[in-house]
Order: C-alpha cells, then sequence, then structure tokens
C-alpha cells in the first residue's frame, strides 16, 4: 500500500464535531493504519473533560484488537486541518506495547518524511533484550 492511501484515510475520519456540550468533542485528529494482515484500520480522538478521552491510534488499534492483529505496519495521524501530526508519547507506548516486533513500525511523520517507531522511542524501559530496532 502507498502510504498517500493511509494518509487519505486518516483524513476522511478526521474531522472535528461537538458532543453533548460546546467544549467536548471528537474527530479534531483522526488515525489510519496499516496491519500485518493487510487491514486499514481507523480511529478518531474524544476531547472529553475528566482525562477520559483518548487519542485516534488508541481508537484505530482497539478496532485492531477485535481482529486480533497486533502488528502494525505503518501508522499516520491527521489533525482538523489535514496536516500530519506525530504520535504523542502515550500512543508510542501503546504501539510497542502491544506487540514488541511495532519497533519496526513504519511512522509517517510529514509527506516526506517516514521513520520507524524505535527511533521515536529512545532508551525504552523494555529495551533490555524485549524491544530491539
Amino acid at each position: 500500500m502507498e502510504y498517500e492511501t493511509l494518509i487519505a484515510e486518516a483524513r476522511k475520519v478526521t474531522g472535528e464535531f461537538t458532543l453533548s456540550k460546546e467544549w467536548l468533542s471528537a474527530g479534531s485528529c483522526g488515525a489510519a493504519l496499516l496491519a500485518a494482515n493487510g487491514q486499514v484500520y481507523t480511529g478518531i480522538c474524544l476531547d472529553l473533560a475528566c482525562g477520559i478521552g483518548f487519542c485516534a491510534e488508541h481508537a484505530a488499534v482497539a478496532q485492531m484488537l477485535k481482529d486480533r492483529e497486533t502488528r502494525i505496519i505503518a501508522v499516520v495521524a491527521t489533525g482538523d486541518e489535514g496536516e500530519i501530526v506525530p504520535p504523542c508519547g502515550r500512543c508510542r507506548e501503546l504501539m510497542i506495547q502491544i506487540d514488541a516486533a511495532n519497533v519496526d513500525t513504519d511512522v509517517i511523520l510529514a509527506d516526506d518524511r517516514v521513520e520507524k517507531l524505535h527511533t521515536l522511542l529512545p532508551e525504552h524501559w523494555l529495551k533490555g533484550g524485549e524491544i530491539e530496532g
């Protein structure tokens, strides 16, 4: 799969909308990931009060896990204006914890920039034999 297609899938689900209160929203960030099974999984963020929201990457990973898939080949997130945004530390940690092989996941950081997940997690706490990059 061309990464332009993955970026387009993330942009397709991105678009902020208001929830029950004007300051609660969803969709300001969208994510798409390509799993080892060849499927593309998408998700949107939830911007909620009390710290109970979550990132778009978490939603995409949860969708993938329903198919009992854990290996991510590539991942991208987009903001509400279509710009590519890097995964936060919590999302990076999630991806590496669900499958140690995800250290080799391609993280799309810009139209012309892709880095392996392990370069975004230097000195990882699991590196003692479990996580190699």
